[in-house]
C-alpha cells in the first residue's frame, strides 16, 4: 500500500530513551500525549496483565492500545494527520511478565529473581497511520551476573529501578550487571531501530 511521503511523526511515549533513540537514527517527532482532557482515553490502556496472556500477545496489546489512544487524542485536537509511533517493552522470566516495579521491596525482588540468569526482553512497536496499523516485537536475550545483596541494595536506594520494566535500564548503571546480550541493544532500550525504521518506511516516512 502506498503513502505519502512524510517527514514528521508523533511519538506516543513519555521515555526519553525511546526520543533519543527516535533522534539517533534522524526521526522528527512532536510528542502526542495524553492530558487530563483526555482521560477517557488513558482508560484505553490497560497494562494489567489479562487472564492467561502470553508475554508476546501483553506487549502487542498494550503497544496497540497506546496508539489507538493517542490516535483518538489526534481526532479530538483536530491536529495534522500524521503516523503515530508507540511501544512497550516487557521483561519475561521463565514465562513471567517483570513490570515496573512499584517499590523497593519489589525492586529488590525482581533483581534477585533476575541474579544469574537470562531472561528475555521483549518490545513491541507500533505505527498507526490513517489506514493501517503496523505491528513488530522484538526479541533479546540477557543474562544478569550473580548479584550480591550488597550489590542490589545500593542500586535499589537510586531512583534507577522504579520507572523500567523488570527494574532495570541497559543504558544505565544496571549495565555492569549484565554479562551477556544476544538480540538488540536498542530493543533492550525501549525502541528497536532496525525494526522502527522498516516500520516508519512502511507508514511512509522518509528516512535516508
Amino acid at each position: 500500500m502506498s503513502h505519502p511521503t512524510a517527514r514528521k511523526i508523533y511519538l506516543a511515549s513519555h521515555s526519553p530513551r525511546r526520543r533519543e533513540l527516535l533522534r539517533q537514527i534522524g526521526v522528527d517527532y512532536e510528542l502526542l500525549l495524553l492530558s487530563p482532557d483526555d482521560s477517557g482515553n488513558a482508560d484505553m490502556v490497560n497494562e494489567q496483565e489479562l487472564p492467561g496472556e502470553a508475554a508476546i500477545d501483553y506487549v502487542r496489546r498494550v503497544s496497540r492500545e497506546k496508539a489507538e489512544a493517542a490516535w483518538h487524542t489526534l481526532l479530538q485536537r483536530s491536529l495534522p494527520f500524521r503516523p503515530v509511533l508507540s511501544a512497550d517493552t516487557t521483561v519475561v522470566l521463565d514465562g513471567k511478565v517483570l513490570g515496573k516495579p512499584r517499590n523497593k521491596k519489589e525492586a529488590i525482588g525482581m533483581l534477585r529473581d533476575l541474579s544469574g540468569k537470562t531472561h528475555k526482553v521483549l518490545t513491541c512497536i507500533t505505527v498507526r497511520t490513517r489506514k493501517d496499523f503496523l505491528q513488530e516485537v522484538q526479541e533479546s536475550d540477557v543474562t544478569f551476573a550473580i548479584l550480591s545483596d550488597a550489590m542490589i541494595e545500593n542500586y535499589c536506594d537510586t531512583l534507577e529501578p522504579y520507572d523500567k520494566a523488570g527494574g532495570y535500564g541497559i543504558q544505565g548503571p544496571a549495565a555492569k550487571f549484565i554479562t551477556h546480550i544476544a538480540g538488540s541493544y536498542s530493543g533492550i532500550a525501549g525502541l528497536p531501530l532496525y525494526e522502527t525504521t522498516k516500520l516508519l518506511r512502511e507508514a511512509g516516512i522518509d528516512i535516508p
